[in-house]
C-alpha cells in the first residue's frame, strides 16, 4: 500500500479566558508551561515524533508571542521540504476572523489544495500529553471511516464536562452519537464505569474534511466548530470512527504515565498539571527520550545554588529548576522555576509556578502561587498566604486558593 501523505494541522487559535490573566497578554497555546516549555509544544512535539513534517499552526488570539516562539524554535529542513508554519487569520472569505474551528480550517483551504494530503491531522494546541498520530491514522485508513476521533477514557461522572462518544456496541470502532456534556450517557461496554471523551484530537480523508467544512460554512445556523457541527455531520453520513486513546503505545511510555492527558483550561488544572510533572514518579514523564518534547532554550547558563551558611542554605527539594535559575540561599519545595528566575537570601517558595524572569527579593515568601513573567516581589513580600489581602491588590484568587500574579508586576 502507497505511503498515505499526511498535512498535520494545529488548531492554536485559542482565546483562553478561563486562564486569565495568564491569557491576557497571549494565547492559550502560548502560556509558559512546566519551566521551559510552551504548551504548543506538547501538540507540535506528538505530531513531528510520530514523522509528519509538514505542519500548519492556525493561529488568532493576541498571537504575537506563539508566533515568535514557532518560527524560532520550530525550524524544519527545508532541503528535504519539511515545515511548521504559523497561519494567521487572513479573511480570506469573507471580512470576519475564524468564526469557530471548522471555520479555521476552511479559511485556510488553499493551503490543502496546495498541499493536496491524502490525510489531515488536525490537533488542538493547549493540551498536555503524548500520543503517537501515526498508529491513529493507520487506525483510521484500516477503519474505512471518513473521519476519526481520538477518545479518551474518563470517570462516567465526569461525563457532563466533555463531549462524550457513544460508541455504536455492535460496531466498537464506530460512532453512534455525540454526545454534548451529557448527565446520563451509558458506560463502555468493557468499562461500565468510563465513557470515552473527545480529545480534541481528528483524522480525516483530506476530500471528505474539504467537502466537510465548506457545506458547513454554507449553514448559516452552525456554530463552525469542529466538535459541535463537524463530527455530528459525518456520525450522521455513518462515516465517522472512534480511536481509544488507551490503544495508543508511545515508545518509551511506562504504566504511570501511560495515556495521560490533560485539559490545561482553567488555572487550578494549569496548576495541577504543573504539579504532576514533579513527584518522584511523576504521572507524566518528562525524561522519556525515545518521544523528546521539544522546545527553544538555549544559550542559557546552568542553573545555580549558592550560600550555605547557617540559616540560609540555598536549595530546592520536589521541584523543576530551569537553566538559568539562581537560587541565592533561599529554599524551593514543590514548585516549577521557569528560566531566569531568581530567589534572594532567607526567600522562601513552596508549591508555586513561577515563570521566566521571575525576582523574589530577601525574606519574601510565596506558596500556592502563579507568577507570571518578570514579577518582581519585593523584599518581606508575602504571597499566597493572605487571599483577602491578595485580592486587594487586584490579583485572581481561585476557589482553591492559587493566587495568580499577571506578567510585570512588581509587589512592594
Amino acid at each position: 500500500m502507497a505511503t498515505k501523505r499526511v498535512l498535520a494541522i494545529v488548531l492554536a487559535g485559542g482565546e483562553g479566558k478561563r486562564l486569565m490573566p495568564l491569557t491576557a497578554q497571549r494565547a492559550k497555546p502560548a502560556v509558559p508551561f512546566g519551566g521551559i516549555y510552551r504548551l504548543v509544544d506538547f501538540a507540535l512535539s506528538n505530531v513531528i515524533n510520530s514523522q509528519y513534517l509538514h505542519v500548519i499552526v492556525l493561529t488568532q488570539y493576541k498571537s504575537h508571542s506563539l508566533d515568535r516562539h514557532i518560527s524560532k524554535t520550530w525550524r524544519m529542513s527545508p532541503l528535504l521540504g519539511n515545515y511548521v508554519a504559523p497561519v494567521p487569520a487572513q479573511q480570506r472569505v469573507g471580512k470576519h476572523w475564524y468564526l469557530g474551528s471548522a471555520d479555521a480550517i476552511y479559511q485556510c483551504l488553499n493551503i490543502i489544495e496546495d498541499e493536496r494530503p491524502d490525510i489531515v491531522v488536525v490537533v488542538g494546541a493547549d493540551h498536555v500529553y503524548r500520543m503517537d498520530f501515526s498508529q491513529m491514522v493507520d487506525a483510521h485508513v484500516a477503519s474505512g471511516a471518513e473521519f476519526t476521533v481520538a477518545g479518551i477514557r474518563q470517570p462516567i461522572a465526569l461525563a457532563d464536562q466533555f463531549g462524550v462518544i457513544d460508541v455504536d456496541p455492535d460496531q466498537p470502532g464506530r460512532i453512534r452519537a455525540f454526545l454534548e456534556k451529557p448527565t446520563d450517557p451509558v458506560g463502555l461496554a468493557d468499562s461500565p464505569g468510563e465513557v470515552l471523551a473527545s480529545m480534541g484530537n481528528y483524522v480525516a480523508d483530506a476530500d471528505a474534511l474539504v467537502d466537510a467544512v465548506t457545506r458547513d460554512a454554507a449553514n448559516d445556523d452552525s456554530a463552525h466548530d469542529m466538535g459541535g457541527d463537524i463530527v455530528p455531520y459525518f456520525v450522521e453520513r455513518g462515516t465517522a470512527g472512534v480511536y481509544d486513546f488507551i490503544d495508543n503505545d508511545v515508545p518509551g511510555s511506562t504504566d504511570r504515565d501511560r495515556n495521560y492527558w490533560r485539559d490545561v483550561g482553567t488555572i487550578d488544572a494549569y496548576f495541577d498539571a504543573n504539579k504532576d510533572l514533579i513527584s518522584i514518579n511523576p504521572v507524566f514523564n518528562l525524561y522519556n527520550d525515545e518521544w523528546p518534547l521539544f522546545t527553544g532554550y538555549t544559550g542559557l547558563p546552568p542553573a545555580k545554588f549558592v550560600h550555605a551558611g547557617p540559616g540560609r542554605l540555598g536549595h530546592a527539594a520536589d521541584s523543576i529548576v530551569s537553566p538559568g535559575v539562581l537560587v541565592s540561599g533561599a529554599t524551593v519545595v514543590g514548585s516549577v522555576l521557569s528560566p531566569g528566575v531568581h530567589l534572594h537570601s532567607w526567600s522562601s517558595v513552596s508549591d508555586s509556578v513561577l515563570m521566566d524572569g521571575v525576582q523574589v527579593h530577601r525574606h519574601a515568601q510565596v506558596h500556592r502561587a502563579i507568577l507570571d513573567k518578570n514579577v518582581v516581589v519585593g523584599a518581606r513580600a508575602r504571597i499566597g498566604l493572605d487571599p483577602d489581602a491578595d485580592r486587594a491588590r487586584g490579583f485572581t484568587v481561585t476557589a482553591s486558593g492559587i493566587t495568580v500574579v499577571p506578567k510585570g508586576t512588581v509587589i512592594d
